[in-house]
Order: structure tokens, then C-alpha cells, then sequence
């Protein structure tokens, strides 16, 4: 039998990038071929990476790439299984990778941001080795490119979990970033009532007309109550509406804000990582127990 040196393994770790400990593996598999032991594991990362896909990524983080200029920028959603992987320097990497390529390449969709070139691949082999190498599923949830009307800004928030990109017409960078954190604070869902959607709205209606049954209002009343509150729901979930966090006197609303500095905001664009996202809640000592009775099963 071939002897697998210190030197053999680092040497193959170095060209797939693999765990020592697969490397060596892998090795003695293939009698200190080198070339073979580089496919044994090609095909070892291939399966481990099919069978993370199937598993649930809800943790991650949200990069932001913006060009020198302030014109152009884009903001990514990458997710990972757990919150200890989302601190690897490598998916991090990848993260921001794809953040850049998005602002420079202006990608379709995901599949076509995917294919683009990254290292000496694309964004699909780095991803789809990056699982294998730490096997762990990891996916590309979403990107927004956005090319601004005044200059974008953003804001980073809780180890990356909350990100704000914004395109603010007028004002200066303080009141842009003042903005990036009131927007990642208050996760407004639009910037005014026209991009709030019809059906939230006449839920809230809805919702308001029943409590005010309940309480008796009478039938001539409902309608009004309603409307108010449907006004002050879209106070609550608008950009423009809302009160600023900052606000000295605790009443100013983002809109009297901007109009005081003669300023407007463009768009914004806020992601939440794993917002939406459906988590499987583990039972640890009930999934421990499974495992261990499959185990006496197989004696």
C-alpha cells in the first residue's frame, strides 16, 4: 500500500479545497494517485452538495455592493442551514462575490447570476464546493440591481442578518444613512400607500369593521372607522408615513423630514434574511434519540 505523506495531503487540499481528513481519505482510496483521489473526491463533494440541497437554508447574510460613483449598486440575500456558517469567511466571500457581480453584470435572474464567472469557475461551482467542502446547503436567495436617481446609500445591521440600500435624490450622506438605519429600525413595506397591496389593505378593513361589530359601533360608523383605520395602518408600514426614530420631538414623519432638507427618496430596497423562509424547528434530544435507536436497529 502507497504511503500517503503529510505533503500528498495538503497538496490535494490545495487543489479541491477539501477537508484534510477527506483528502487523506481519498488517498489511500486511490493507492496515492493524486489524479485519481482529485476525482474520488470531485465525486464525494458532488453527493455530499445533493444531499445538503434538500435541507432547509434560513440562516445567511445580505451584502451590499454600491460603485464609486453612488450610480450603481445591488443588494443580495445568500442563505445558509445554520447562523455559524453564515460567519465563514468563505461564504462571506461568496456573498460579496455575487453582491459585485450583480452591480457590474446586471444578471436576469438568479440562474443567470449563477453562470457568471468567479475564481476559476462560476458562481455555481463555487457555490455548489463550497457546500461539499463544508456540507452544509447554501442558496442564492434573491437580488435587487438598483441605478439611481440622486445616490444610493446603504446599511448594514445585526452581523448582516437586516440590510437597507437606498436612493436618496438631494440631501447629504448623514441624512442617507440616517434613513438606511430608520428604514432597517422600522421595516416599512413601501415607500408610500400606492406599494402597499390592495389585499393587505382591504384585510385591514376587513378587520376593522368586525372589531367595530364587536364593540357595537353603530352600522352607519363602520365605514368611517374603517377608513381611519386603514390611514393609520398605511402611516405605520410607509416610509413617508412613519414617524422618524430620530425625530426630537417624536411626531416628524420621514416625509416632513425629507421635505425640510428638500430632499426625496427614490426607492429602497430592505432584505431580512431568511424573511419568509419556512424554518424547521428541531427537536435535538428527540432527533438524538432517532439516531441512536436506527443504530441498535442495524445490530
Amino acid at each position: 500500500m502507497a504511503e500517503i505523506t503529510a505533503s500528498m495531503v495538503k497538496e490535494l487540499r490545495e487543489k479541491t479545497d477539501a477537508p484534510m481528513m477527506e483528502c487523506k481519505k481519498a488517498l489511500s482510496e486511490a493507492a496515492g494517485d493524486m489524479g485519481k483521489a482529485e476525482e474520488i473526491l470531485r465525486v464525494k463533494l458532488g453527493n455530499k452538495a445533493s444531499k445538503a440541497a434538500a435541507r432547509v437554508a434560513a440562516e445567511g447574510i445580505v451584502a451590499i455592493s454600491i460603485s464609486a460613483d453612488g450610480k450603481t449598486g445591488a443588494i443580495v440575500e445568500v442563505n445558509s442551514e445554520t447562523d455559524f456558517v453564515a460567519k465563514n469567511d468563505e461564504f462571506i466571500a461568496l456573498t460579496n462575490g455575487c453582491a459585485d457581480l450583480v452591480a457590474k453584470d446586471n444578471p436576469a435572474d438568479v440562474a443567470a447570476l449563477s453562470a457568471l464567472p468567479m475564481g476559476d469557475g462560476t458562481v455555481e461551482s463555487t457555490r455548489s464546493a463550497l457546500v461539499g467542502k463544508i456540507g452544509e446547503n447554501m442558496t442564492i436567495r434573491r437580488f435587487v440591481r438598483a441605478e439611481a436617481k440622486g445616490k444610493l446609500a446603504s446599511y448594514i445591521h445585526g452581523g448582516a442578518k437586516v440590510g437597507v440600500l437606498i436612493d436618496l435624490v438631494g440631501g447629504d450622506d448623514g441624512l442617507a444613512k440616517d434613513l438606511a438605519m430608520h428604514i432597517a429600525a422600522s421595516k416599512p413595506k413601501s415607500l408610500d400607500s400606492s406599494g402597499v397591496s390592495a389585499d393587505l389593505i382591504e384585510m385591514e378593513r376587513r378587520v376593522a369593521i368586525e372589531k367595530a361589530k364587536e364593540a357595537g359601533k353603530p352600522e352607519a360608523m363602520l365605514e368611517k372607522i374603517a377608513e381611519g383605520t386603514v390611514q393609520k395602518f398605511l402611516k405605520e408600514v410607509t416610509l413617508l408615513g412613519q414617524v422618524f426614530v430620530k425625530a426630537e420631538d417624536g411626531k416628524q414623519t420621514i416625509e416632513q423630514l425629507l421635505k425640510s432638507k428638500g430632499a426625496s427618496v427614490a426607492s429602497f430596497t430592505l432584505f431580512i434574511v431568511g424573511e419568509g423562509i419556512e424554518k424547521k424547528v428541531t427537536d435535538f434530544a428527540a432527533e438524538v434519540a432517532e439516531q441512536a435507536a436506527a443504530a441498535a436497529a442495524k445490530k
